[in-house]
């Protein structure tokens, strides 16, 4: 029978209502219930494509004997971290503090005021290298509450009243200036991987933000050769068996140093973040690979992880039928059988598929460490086996669209498509966009998620805020729509209203002023796998403070958001890759090109097209009809002789408008 779970609109949590265990839904009501009880609230918080998450649930919360004893001694609050990032935070910094480490599944027992007294992640059904069953943990957490409550109270209330203060905390103001963007390049050449590409050892993550503020800078050193911390990292990551060599996208990290087996996996923010990348890595070195992999990862967002209503789906399972890989591993057998000898084995050594195997169980992950000698036998076996692995069992898809990762996938395809001439990635970057505001505004307000068409009552964040207005902007400057600057910037004024912290000047917090109020208002300062909110919105005001026609309050905010940054970008750019990214566009003005002519008009488009490709990363470009109405950036533009002109200004300054590619490439590459 199912619980009270059935109703969800997450998939994580629907994967979770035939569980025997009696879940709730993280409400007051919940904890009301443990109050009346005088029980100890267990909080489980996991995400759909998490395999920990699903060994845990199928050791422990599918056996009867454990759900038992869980529904005698707790109330049981199943989340999906998701869709509720602001509790994922707060329980996972108890959960650090109190371990020295984090991760999915995490596990926590909490006072019936919220208040957690013991943390950890996974749990096994019997004990195993150093940590207890979990049953045996229950008994003890029981034990405790039954034996010595009161000592459990206050101790509660204590490791509350720490992590509150250490959420209160914010890092010392300090900006980062060119020489600080300059010193930052310095240290990440220091950690970079010079064998293998990336940073640091396994497992190893896609660093996609450091690599976009790479390139940027590359871009206003005015450097001919694209630096190694970045060719070399995108060679490696796309030739690896973290990339899927036969559907295109990435999975979510490499368990090795080397990029050889891949977390399986398959996320839409680090799809988006690298689309981005390697779109402008094409545009900056023509290289055909990072061509090759920009136009099959956007392949992959549009087939894979699109939803019927037009936004994109959160992730694909790294487990198929409980099995980590199942659907992407192959032995040279699998291959002969599909391709016959001569191909098969042509296809192994291609592949770097061996008899020892480079993964689990003697089977290999596909890795293409050079381009093949016969490009059509290659396109001809590549079809051959992605139909073969089509026919595979398939990893389950976790549909809820968050509005954060959508706003990334919007960047990604508007800012990719207009540079690389894909207007159906910027058709589909709309769709999405229309899909989040007519669904996921709701009184005025955005919400952090919808499935299957029905918006979820959880909240947005400071990162939906953010991150959906970045991709607006994104698509403003692609189409010349003014409705997209519109919202974003009605994002923006609603994000600096209510996530600022008053008392300190270009500090946010994570979650709205008047968000449901939990142990602490979390904030976050560090780019991880996404951007933090704070850092992504200094992003978007940055961008919207070239685009419209009192720049000041968007400016100045952005200005003090990244002050407040300029420590962790000196100490730590491994995590600052975005606030990296945001202060390298302000260093540059931003870099602004309006060009001015009629729809249709080939100097136009020429000129359009010609700013696309030169202009560094971070430049806002926008062309339309001289003082299109609701788009500040081409008003007082007007044609040069009755024909079409590109004006590229720096800040207030601006330069003599060009009439020609020719003198449109003297002004881009100036150096600021």
């Amino acid at each position: 029978m199912p619980n009270r779970l059935a109703a969800a609109t997450s998939p994580y949590l629907l994967q979770h209502a035939d569980n025997p265990i009696e879940w709730w839904e993280w409400s007051e009501e919940a904890f009301t219930d443990a109050a009346r009880r005088d029980v100890p609230v267990l909080l489980s918080v996991g995400y759909a494509a998490c395999h920990w998450c699903h060994v845990m649930a199928h050791e422990s919360f599918e056996d009867p004997e454990t759900a038992q004893q869980v529904n005698a001694g707790f109330v049981a609050i199943k989340v999906d971290r998701e869709e509720r990032p602001d509790i994922d935070a707060v329980y996972m910094a108890a959960t650090q503090a109190m371990t020295g480490q984090g991760g999915w599944p995490m596990t926590c027992f909490l006072t019936p005021a919220g208040e957690p007294f013991h943390c950890g992640t996974y749990y096994p059904p019997a004990p195993r290298h150093g940590m207890p069953a979990f049953r045996q943990l229950l008994d003890a957490v029981t034990t405790a509450w039954r034996d010595d409550g009161a000592r459990v109270r206050g101790a509660a209330g204590e490791i509350a009243a720490r992590l509150a203060d250490n959420a209160a905390a914010v890092l010392p103001a300090s900006g980062i200036d060119a020489s600080a963007l300059d010193l930052a390049v310095v240290t990440l050449g220091e950690q970079f991987d010079a064998q293998s590409g990336g940073f640091g050892d396994a497992p190893k993550f896609p660093p996609s933000m450091v690599l976009e503020f790479l390139l940027r800078h590359h871009e206003r050193a005015g450097s001919d050769e694209v630096p190694p911390t970045v060719a070399l990292t995108c060679e490696r990551m796309a030739r690896g068996g973290m990339y899927d060599q036969l559907a295109g996208g990435f999975a979510r990290y490499s368990v090795d140093a080397a990029w050889v087996v891949p977390h399986f996996e398959k996320m839409l923010y680090d799809n988006a973040l690298l689309l981005r990348v390697y779109a402008h890595l094409a545009r900056v070195s023509e290289d055909p690979l990072a061509r090759r992999v920009a136009d099959e990862t956007a392949g992959f967002l549009l087939r894979d992880l699109r939803t019927a209503e037009g936004g994109f789906a959160s992730a694909l399972d790294a487990d198929t039928e409980g099995v980590e890989g199942l659907t992407y591993a192959w032995t040279p057998q699998q291959l002969r059988e599909v391709l016959g000898d001569e191909d098969g084995r042509w296809a192994a050594s291609l592949l770097t598929v061996t008899d020892a195997g480079t993964f689990e169980h003697g089977t290999s992950t596909l890795q293409l460490l050079t381009d093949p000698d016969d490009a059509q036998r290659w396109a001809r076996v590549r079809v051959a086996l992605l139909a073969a692995r089509d026919a595979r069992p398939q990893p389950a898809r976790d549909d809820k669209v968050v509005t954060a990762w959508n706003g990334l996938a919007i960047l990604a395809l508007a800012e990719g498509g207009a540079a690389l001439g894909r207007p159906e990635w910027v058709t589909a970057a709309a769709r999405a966009a229309e899909l989040l505001l007519e669904r996921h505004v709701v009184d005025g307000r955005l919400r952090r998620s919808s499935r299957n068409g029905v918006v979820g009552a959880a909240a947005g964040v400071l990162e939906d805020h953010a991150c959906l207005a970045d991709g607006l902007l994104a698509l403003h400057q692609a189409t010349g729509e003014p409705r997209w600057l519109t919202a974003a910037t009605g994002l923006l004024d609603l994000a600096l209203d209510r996530f600022a912290d008053p008392e300190r000047p270009g500090s946010f917090f994570d979650t709205a002023d008047d968000a449901e109020a939990l142990l602490h208002r979390p904030r976050e300062f560090t780019d991880n796998a996404t951007p933090c909110g704070a850092s992504a919105l200094a992003s978007a005001l940055v961008t919207a403070s070239a685009l419209v026609d009192e720049p000041s309050r968007y400016r100045d905010a952005a200005e003090a958001a990244v002050r407040s940054a300029g420590f962790l970008a000196e100490k730590h750019p491994r995590f600052a890759g975005h606030w990296l990214t945001a202060a390298a566009a302000m260093a540059r003005g931003p870099l602004q090109v309006a060009v001015v002519g009629e729809e249709g008009d080939p100097a136009r488009e020429a000129l359009l097209a010609h700013t696309r490709r030169l202009a560094p990363g971070g430049t806002v470009i926008v062309a339309g009809h001289p003082d299109t109405p609701g788009v500040p950036l081409l008003a007082d533009r007007p044609l040069v002789q009755e024909a079409a002109a590109a004006y590229v200004c720096r800040g207030f300054v601006c330069d003599r408008p060009a009439g020609t590619p020719e003198e449109l490439t003297a002004s881009l590459l100036l150096q600021p």
